[in-house]
């Protein structure tokens, strides 16, 4: 199979651009030929891999029709995958994308990474259109299926559900790792990934406060740096706001703001030490979070507040969910695991059976089935023409 994966890509610093590099790695190694197709805003330039064959500018509308030209004269593509999420894509709600869609002559796969329950008219309207012409559509989460099949309309015959990837973290002991990071004997809790408003990291560093009379020792790591396009246009202001609420908190000795941005490794090192994962996303509607994936990839506890994934990805008992956004309850439930070592191993070992499954690897082979299955059935439609033509 030849494939073509369209979305934000590496150098670019975003959730959707680390997963198409994943997902490629991942059907390189199921044997899948897969090629890049990148869409840049236009207020940087990345130097991309010698995997990209054609740069989307992100506004210009008629690069969008020049991409599908360039797909449909292509000897090698067979198939399109389209990483779908509103904001990547230029246009109101990102609506050139279905320019691509209308002059594409060969199949596309769409992964929807943004599955909104509440969708503006023309939000609908876009997804919907996407859906119908597209030869099967990916989501993350049953509940998104169900959205998808009951909300946006798309043919419910065409929804998969395939789990986000996480990598093969290597895992290591948190003894050591504390050791070597200057963490030594102390209880860790941490949030990671590209930091902005909607992250909540405010409820995080509140949810911290009443603990650390009982636990002195106790270290809040906020890992990674601000959002490249956030910093663009507001600087570090979200940043400094959680700076100013950290020193007026007190909590100087135990909040650690480690601002780079993180690679696999360092991703696993930080997870492996921590005990305690903590994910207070604000918005109860976000239908994806890589990072969750990936702390439930490495087995970890995980408190969270209760948003669509969340809820979806945890039941079972595989993590502690707050009914309410709002720091009181979810530091109660940090306090939960602190006090019981039990629970805590109780939730490691649930997070780490479904992790498991995760693997990209495992994941790679489900996307190279699905690909298969499209293609095989294009096959098929394309004979039936051929012989329906001939009569």
């Amino acid at each position: 199979m030849s494939i073509l994966n369209l979305g934000t890509y590496p150098p670019k610093q975003c959730g959707i651009a680390t997963f198409s590099m994943d997902l490629r790695r991942s059907l390189l190694k199921n044997n899948c030929d897969v090629k890049v197709m990148t869409v840049s805003d236009e207020n940087y330039q990345y130097t991309y891999p010698n995997e990209v064959l054609f740069d989307i500018k992100q506004n210009n509308k008629q690069n969008y029709i020049k991409a599908a030209k360039f797909i449909n004269t292509s000897a090698t593509v067979q198939l399109l995958i389209i990483q779908h999420e509103y904001g990547i894509y230029g246009g109101e709600d990102g609506d050139y994308i279905l320019e691509l869609a209308r002059h594409l002559h060969k199949p596309y796969v769409v992964v929807t990474h943004t599955v909104l329950p509440q969708p503006s008219k023309h939000q609908k309207q876009v997804l919907n259109q996407l859906c119908q012409n597209a030869a099967a559509v990916v989501c993350m989460t049953h509940k998104s299926a169900d959205l998808l099949a009951n909300l946006y309309e798309a043919p419910a015959e065409l929804i998969h559900v395939i789990p986000h990837g996480v990598p093969e973290f290597k895992k290591q002991s948190s003894i050591l790792l504390k050791k070597w990071y200057g963490l030594e004997g102390r209880e860790i809790i941490s949030t990671f990934g590209l930091i902005g408003p909607g992250k909540g990291l405010e409820l995080g560093i509140e949810a911290v406060a009443p603990l650390v009379n009982d636990w002195p020792q106790l270290c809040y790591l906020i890992l990674g740096q601000t959002h490249p396009m956030l910093k663009k246009y507001e600087g570090e202001k979200y940043r400094n706001m959680l700076e100013d609420k950290v020193r007026n908190l007190g909590l100087e000795n135990n909040v650690c703001f480690v601002n780079k941005y993180l690679s696999d490794e360092e991703i696993g090192e930080y997870l492996y030490m921590t005990d305690i994962y903590l994910s207070p996303y604000p918005n109860q509607d976000q239908a994806v979070s890589g990072t969750m994936a990936f702390a439930v990839g490495c087995g970890r506890a995980i408190v969270s507040t209760s948003y669509a994934y969340a809820t979806e990805v945890l039941a079972g008992k595989r993590g502690l969910l707050a009914q309410r956004t709002e720091p009181g309850e979810l530091s109660h439930l940090i306090r939960s695991i602190l006090l019981d070592q039990a629970l805590k191993t109780r939730l490691q070992n649930r997070s780490l059976e479904l992790g498991k499954s995760w693997a990209w690897i495992n994941i790679g082979k489900q996307y190279r089935s699905l690909f298969k299955q499209v293609l095989d059935n294009n096959y098929i439609s394309e004979e039936h023409n051929l012989s329906y033509g001939g009569l």
